[in-house]
């Protein structure tokens, strides 16, 4: 039971499935659940919104690890103070982890990918290629407790960045689920707008590739028509500053990359 919801109320799903969004030789099973729900909250981070709760729906084969799966998952509810308010649980062939959550987002509403406009300038909470990098690593044989590696296997949602960056107005907004490669250009398309980008942020120990394409770093990408506005919140409340990109502009066909052209990279869903 929730109680009423202030402002709009958001809801997102999203699904992890072991072999798929995690190696199950490289990782353990809780990862997959701590993943699961980090990735359905960072979609309310990307529309500025704050959780309420979630509901989980586990389909498995016998002899799975319920209770490892489950440690990730209060986990994730812990440190995004998402409480897990329900959910079911089936036999299947695959472990899969189904998250449903809620959230809310008072005074003007969500921030969405479709408000970017010419002249606004394009920002990014933090360096990209982490979770790409971790991976790579991993599979080199880096441990668990590896810096890079940890990033991949516990993604962190951007809340507070979220929070800040639609109380200080910015047009557009969405999570670098996929690869800024990619991500960047559906917002695009949602807004009608082109792009010019000065530079993208590698993280130190990543590469350029993995940052454009790499995905899962769940940083946020905003456009704001107020740099100086953004910093000064983001200042105020103790936030790591973000990094200014580039500019949106209005031809739709003009998007680039130190002024060649910025093709679409990063994770695509293939079904």
């Amino acid at each position: 039971m929730l109680s009423p919801f202030v402002g709009q109320a958001l809801i997102s799903t999203d699904v992890a499935v072991l072999g798929v969004h995690l190696d199950e030789s490289l990782f353990p099973l809780e990862d997959l659940g701590f993943k699961a729900v980090a990735s359905a909250v960072s979609d309310l981070a990307a529309m500025g919104g704050r959780p309420r709760g979630a509901v989980i729906a586990v389909s498995s084969p016998p002899g799975t690890d319920l209770e490892e799966l489950h440690r990730g998952i209060a986990d994730a509810a812990v440190i995004t103070s998402c409480p897990i308010v329900g959910g079911d649980l089936t036999r299947g062939r695959d472990v899969s982890v189904a998250v449903t959550v809620f959230g809310e987002c008072p005074d003007k509403g969500a921030v969405l990918r479709s408000g970017a406009r010419p002249g606004e300038k394009i920002l990014v909470t933090g360096p990209l290629g982490r979770s790409a990098a971790g991976l790579r690593r991993r599979r080199a044989g880096a441990s668990l407790t590896d810096e890079l590696v940890v990033a991949h296997r516990r993604p962190w949602p951007r809340l507070a960045e979220g929070v800040a960056a639609r109380g200080a107005g910015v047009s557009a907004m969405m999570d670098l689920s996929d690869g800024v490669g990619i991500d960047l250009h559906r917002l695009a398309d949602a807004s009608h707008v082109g792009f010019e980008l000065w530079e993208i942020p590698v993280a130190e120990g990543a590469t350029l590739d993995e940052a454009i394409g790499g995905g899962e770093d769940y940083e946020l990408l905003m456009v704001t028509p107020d740099v100086d506005r953004l910093m000064m919140v983001f200042a105020d409340r103790g936030l790591r500053l973000p990094r200014e990109i580039g500019v949106v502009v209005a031809d739709v066909t003009r998007r680039t990359l130190r002024g060649e052209a910025f093709e679409r990279r990063g994770w695509q869903h293939q079904l």
